[in-house]
Formats: C-alpha cells, sequence, structure tokens
C-alpha cells in the first residue's frame, strides 16, 4: 500500500500522512501483526479519517486495534487521540505519565495552543480535541513492556524535547518510533548523499543536555531504523544521531550569540538559525531552490527560536 498517503515499510509498519499543515509534514504510524494493528502517533482531530482510511485498506477492522499510542501530548502528534478513540471500541490509549492528564481534560492543553495561534487558527489547524475516558488509558512507565500480539514494544523515557515524551522500541523490526526526539527530516530534502536533519527545540520544555542523554540512550539500543512523526523513515541511524548532537550544540551556540540582542533578538536568531540549515542542505546537494527550502523550513524554524529562547529565559531565571 504506497500512495502519496501511505507509505508501506517492513516488519508490518506503515507511515500515513495525516494532512497536517502539507504533504510530508505530519505523520502517523500504523504497526500491524496478526491482523490487530498499532497507531504511533496519530496527527489531530482532522487526521482521523485518514487514518482509519488506511486501516480500512488492509481490512483490519476496527475492533482490531488494540492501542493507540502517543509519543508526547503536543497535538500535531496527539490533538486526534480522542476523535480516534471514539472509533475503536477495543484500544487502549497509552501516554507518558506527565501527558495523561492532558488527555483526560485537554483544557490546558487548547488554551495553550488557542494563547499561541489565535482561536481561528486552532480550529482550522486542530478542530475539536476529544478528552478520553480515564478507564481506557494507559500510563507507560520507564521501561514499561506492551505485549502486542507477541510482539514486545518497550516504552523509554526521554525528556529534551518535552518532559512528557517517551520513545517505543519495536525488538521485532529493531527500529523506534521517535516522535520529536530524534529530530526533524523531511523526505523531500533527501540527496543520494544522505538525509537532511536536525534537533527540535520547539516551546516550552526544550532542554539540551536531557536531549543529548535521550538520543544516547537511543543509540544504545542499535536500532535499525527510526520513524519520524516529521516524518517517516530514516537508516544510517548513527551517523544521523552525530548530526542531531551538533545541530543542538549550534543552535544553543547561536542563542547565546544573541542572548543581550534586547528587542532584535528573535529575528536575528531566526535568521541565524535559517541560515545555518540552508547551508546544511546546501552541502548534501539538494536539488530544490533555496526559496523552497526556506518556504519548508520556516515553521520549525520559527518554533525553534521561540523554544530557545524560552530555555535560555528560562534558565536565566533559575540561576
Amino acid at each position: 500500500m504506497n500512495n502519496t498517503l501511505f507509505q508501506d515499510h517492513a516488519f508490518g509498519i506503515t507511515t500515513i500522512d495525516t494532512g497536517f499543515m502539507r504533504p510530508g509534514f505530519d505523520a502517523s504510524h500504523l504497526l500491524v501483526e496478526n491482523n490487530h494493528a498499532v497507531y504511533l502517533d496519530v496527527g489531530t482531530t482532522h487526521s482521523v479519517p485518514r487514518l482509519l482510511e488506511a486501516l480500512q485498506a488492509k481490512n483490519i477492522p476496527v475492533e482490531n486495534v488494540d492501542y493507540v499510542i502517543v509519543t508526547h501530548v503536543h497535538l500535531d502528534h496527539a490533538g486526534g487521540a480522542g476523535k480516534l478513540m471514539l472509533a475503536l471500541p477495543n484500544a487502549q490509549l497509552v501516554v507518558h505519565p506527565r501527558g495523561a492528564r492532558h488527555k483526560i481534560d485537554p483544557t490546558r492543553l487548547i488554551a495553550g495552543a488557542i494563547a499561541v495561534y489565535g482561536e481561528k487558527t486552532f480550529k482550522k489547524d486542530y478542530g475539536e480535541v476529544v478528552p478520553v475516558a480515564k478507564e481506557r488509558i494507559v500510563i507507560a512507565e520507564d521501561e514499561h513492556v506492551i505485549d502486542f500480539q507477541g510482539r514486545p514494544l518497550l516504552f523509554l523515557d526521554t525528556p529534551g524535547h518535552a518532559r512528557h515524551h517517551f520513545c517505543i522500541f519495536d525488538e521485532r523490526s529493531k527500529s523506534f518510533f521517535t516522535g520529536d526526539m530524534f529530530g526533524i527530516s523531511y523526505r523531500e530534502l533527501d540527496t543520494p548523499k544522505d538525509s537532511f536533519i536536525f534537533a527540535t527545540s520547539a516551546p516550552v520544555q526544550f532542554e539540551p543536555l536531557p536531549m543529548h542523554d535521550s538520543i544516547n540512550r537511543l543509540l544504545s539500543y542499535q536500532p535499525e531504523k527510526m520513524y519520524l512523526t516529521h516524518y517517516g523513515e530514516v537508516s544510517n541511524v548513527a551517523k544521523l544521531a552525530d548530526k542531531l548532537h551538533d545541530s543542538v550544540d549550534k543552535q544553543v551556540l547561536l542563542t547565546e550569540s544573541f542572548a543581550n540582542s534586547g528587542d532584535a533578538r528573535h529575528q536575528l536568531l531566526f535568521n541565524a538559525i535559517m541560515d545555518y540549515l540552508l547551508e546544511e542542505i546546501r552541502q548534501l546537494n539538494c536539488p530544490l531552490s533555496e526559496e523552497a527550502c526556506r518556504k519548508i523550513l520556516a515553521p520549525d524554524v520559527e518554533l525553534n527560536t521561540q523554544g530557545l529562547e524560552f530555555w535560555w529565559d528560562k534558565s536565566l531565571s533559575e540561576k
């Protein structure tokens, strides 16, 4: 099942384009075993028809979805979980201990998103965020294991992007489903030379040292593939991890260099991060124009800039 919306990989793994923002931006992953299924990250409420379409294309009844797993509760990963659960009578929602209360009562998540985007944009991009009944939630502590049809799924607490983030190791495929913890890597920026990847420092819980530690913890399992929400399957994992470490350090250094720039700080930092990423893309001999690359990167660079500023200001206030 390979088309613009779905892409099959080995070991019963399918990348589903959730349709959020633009094509190839936001993925859900479907894991199939013994005609049963698990969703890993789900996009927004608007994504639910696509997720169910993928299930139908594989002739899997909704009663055979055992779990919906969200790596963390940011709305591009988990906003559609409540609506999806309404269509899956036997599924349980698996969530990080710090994120569970936000799925039971999403009021604070919604308020925070509206404060950032405005109510009109929030409704257009995310739709209604439906709560999940407490009795349908499984809280996955660090090193929790779910037996999915004889296929162990191991949950690792992985802070750095958010304190309510875990990654899931699928022993069968020797792969991780990484949410935002293994960075951002868009397939349209791939070249024969390598994949482009960078660390995401989006607000409000970016922490450089825990991010380094979490990347190293993932590597300790010697994974063969990573499945990113932004976006899809990547290999050559150790090399990409080195790039991620460099990306964290580079963005921290840029933040420090513009720390005392007053009202100009945000724009200066945005421009510097954009220039840094564009140079990385040029090194890969990407055939896309600079204008096209800027358009692809702009939303992430804006969020990274906000997250870095929030981290910097918070770290100063704690000294």
